[in-house]
């Protein structure tokens, strides 16, 4: 368990919350609904928002359980959750794992939290990928450490340069964080990418986090590779859930699994379940759906394929951005997310952010400018494309139309 050394002021640090959190776009967007405007929120990855239900049997599961859930659970969780989470570890391939290394959370947020709140000490830098998961970087920044972004190359499919990678390593890095499949950029790492960057967590005794959610939201045929069964003689603590595979989001059910190699981070682990215990438990409710949900027959696969509903609306929002002059992109091949670039020349755009509010302001349409994902530069944006193909379409349509005269000013 790390200590504080010292007392900070986090005002200046709220700057890396999460962009869904609070900012000038999201206050527009509430100054418009108050006045009765129509907003299409393009800005978060909330399924149930859009009319993806969850499967019936996670919701008979909650009814016949919600009595006994009345209680706390054990501080890791319930046996039954956490027994199906180490078995569909032994069909992975993860090493050294046990049901005593699996901790539900309220949503993998919670565990973030806690685990950047038990590793970092002041000045410490984690390596966290640029685009990223914001949530990554603002508590690594609010625990006293310096989230150090590596850069994630757009010209070869958004992948982590590794030479770069190796060029931030200091004295002071402690961990990696790998977002795969990946938030903002819906891309998949292959096995080979992975395997480079855990040489070089291997290299500097790095401990990796790594960022499963999207597992079971993978298309194309392709597979998600696990981080874990590449590293047994590293610590590796992944991180994974149902609120988006299962569209469960307002649930809060997640966990994580430490696996490999531990005899070096016992402190870290004790602190961990200092933690643990400190928030008493997770939902036990939602944590009576997990042995359902992970184990027989993914509802999500058929939302995949040719036909699926999250397929075609990967098509149509391709389709779309490809009508588009000054639009650019990398075509994802996971969870719903796409984060074009936009010809910053051609728009003059020098402020990603007004550059959002001022489409939020003309056509109602929230979205995530690249910035709020950590990127330096404003030529980028992230679209969640969970709408109907119908909306995606009109969204299209009005994009183009804003894009035909726009210059910032």
């Amino acid at each position: 368990m790390k200590k504080k050394n010292a007392k900070y002021d986090m005002s200046h640090k709220l700057d890396y919350v999460s962009y869904d959190v609070r900012g000038p776009v999201l206050e527009e967007a509430e100054r418009l609904m108050a006045q009765g405007a129509r907003i299409l929120k393009l800005n978060t990855g909330n399924p149930g928002a859009f009319g993806f239900h969850a499967p019936d049997e996670i919701i008979r599961d909650l009814i016949m359980n919600a009595r006994s859930s009345e209680a706390y659970s054990d501080s890791k969780g319930i046996f039954s959750a956490r027994k199906a989470i180490e078995q569909d570890c032994q069909l992975k391939g993860f090493p050294n794992v046990s049901i005593e290394d699996i901790y539900t959370g309220n949503g993998v947020s919670e565990l973030i939290t806690m685990c950047m709140q038990g590793l970092v000490d002041n000045g410490d830098e984690i390596l966290v990928p640029a685009p990223d998961y914001p949530l990554w970087t603002a508590m690594v920044t609010l625990s006293g450490g310096r989230a150090v972004h590596y850069k994630c190359d757009e010209e070869n499919h958004w992948y982590p340069d590794i030479d770069d990678i190796r060029a931030k390593i200091s004295q002071r890095t402690k961990a990696i964080v790998i977002i795969n499949p990946n938030n903002p950029t819906g891309v998949l790492y292959p096995k080979e990418v992975l395997e480079d960057l855990v040489e070089v967590a291997r290299e500097h005794n790095l401990i990796i986090f790594s960022d499963e959610i999207y597992e079971r939201l993978v298309m194309d045929g392709k597979k998600l590779q696990s981080v874990a069964p590449l590293a047994p003689d590293l610590c590796v603590i992944t991180m994974n859930g149902l609120s988006k595979s299962h569209r469960v989001a307002g649930f809060r059910i997640g966990w994580m699994i430490i696996s490999g190699r531990k005899d070096h981070v016992r402190g870290y682990i004790e602190g961990l379940n200092m933690l643990s215990n400190m928030r008493l438990c997770s939902n036990v409710l939602a944590q009576q759906i997990v042995q359902t949900s992970i184990g027989g027959y993914q509802s999500a696969d058929e939302l995949l394929l040719p036909g699926g509903r999250i397929y075609e609306q990967r098509e149509m929002i391709c389709k779309v951005l490809d009508e588009i002059p000054g639009i650019s992109y990398v075509r994802p091949d996971a969870a719903f997310y796409i984060f074009p670039k936009i010809d910053v020349a051609k728009f003059n755009i020098k402020d990603d952010e007004k550059f959002m509010l001022d489409l939020l302001k003309e056509k109602h349409v929230m979205l995530v400018p690249g910035t709020g994902f950590n990127l330096e530069t404003p030529d980028h944006f992230r679209i969640v494309y969970l709408p109907d193909v119908k909306e995606l379409r009109e969204f299209g349509d009005d994009l183009k139309d804003f894009l035909s005269e726009y210059k910032q000013k």
